[in-house]
């Protein structure tokens, strides 16, 4: 079996160490890089066959990776090692929002330290079907999903978006089910957890944090693409208003 490539999970950690070190690489022997090298090594993202290889996240891997990130930086003036895209998407995306990212590394590192995302089951939409996750890592996106899929709290959801007697609908597109589908579709709609992947935390999941979707929207907030985050059901409204054509008169 060969050492399998950097997930987003562990290059997200792994910048966080650099852009916390000055854009700077580390060496082999620092206490960070050994730190780092433990808590990847225990991350619940790849098999157990995978992780008990001798060389898995070494301290020597980590310190490479490290200088992946510093050499190419766009402001690093010289030679840049190699690396993969998911590397340098990871790289632009700590450029452009560095303290989102030192959230969402904090965050994988309280859910490992608390032992929160070693028990969350694996869930069948973390990864799309082009093999893509959400920037911040997957396991933010299994905890997120694992949380809007609470029964408990999908009911609770529907009963307070139904309080004001008005219909059951999609708050990015306003489809209404029961309009459409009659008594199938009346008390039917899809719940969302609306807050950011990197902010969500170990905190209790509130009413406030999920939104209630239409199959089509609920997708589309969910669909991950190289170097993105997955959408707030603001963000994609936003988009499908951009997105409409302006007739011509």
């Amino acid at each position: 079996m060969r050492i399998p490539t950097w997930t987003e999970d562990e290059l997200v950690l792994a910048g966080a160490l650099v852009v916390k070190n000055s854009w700077r690489e580390l060496r082999t022997r620092d206490v960070d890089v050994q730190e780092l090298s433990e808590l990847l090594r225990s991350l619940p993202v790849h098999e157990p066959e995978a992780r008990a290889l001798p060389g898995f996240r070494s301290p020597d891997s980590v310190s490479r990776k490290t200088t992946d990130f510093m050499t190419n930086h766009p402001l690093y003036s010289g030679k840049s090692t190699r690396c993969g895209k998911p590397t340098l998407l990871m790289i632009e995306a700590f450029t452009k929002r560095e303290a989102e990212m030192l959230q969402a590394a904090e965050a994988i590192e309280e859910g490992i330290a608390s032992g929160e995302l070693h028990r969350l089951p694996k869930q069948p939409d973390e990864v799309d079907e082009a093999g893509s996750t959400a920037i911040e890592g997957r396991l933010l996106v299994r905890r997120a999903l694992a949380r809007e899929r609470d029964p408990k709290l999908r009911a609770l959801k529907i009963k307070q978006a139904r309080l004001n007697g008005g219909p059951l609908r999609c708050e990015v597109c306003a489809f209404d089910f029961a309009h459409h589908y009659g008594d199938l579709g009346d008390g039917y709609i899809e719940v969302h957890h609306v807050t950011p992947l990197h902010a969500s935390g170990t905190r209790e999941t509130k009413l406030a944090d999920l939104a209630c979707l239409c199959a089509n929207c609920h997708r589309m907030c969910h669909r991950s693409r190289p170097g993105e985050s997955w959408r707030t059901p603001a963000a994609l409204r936003e988009q499908m208003e951009k997105s409409v054509p302006v007739s011509s008169h």
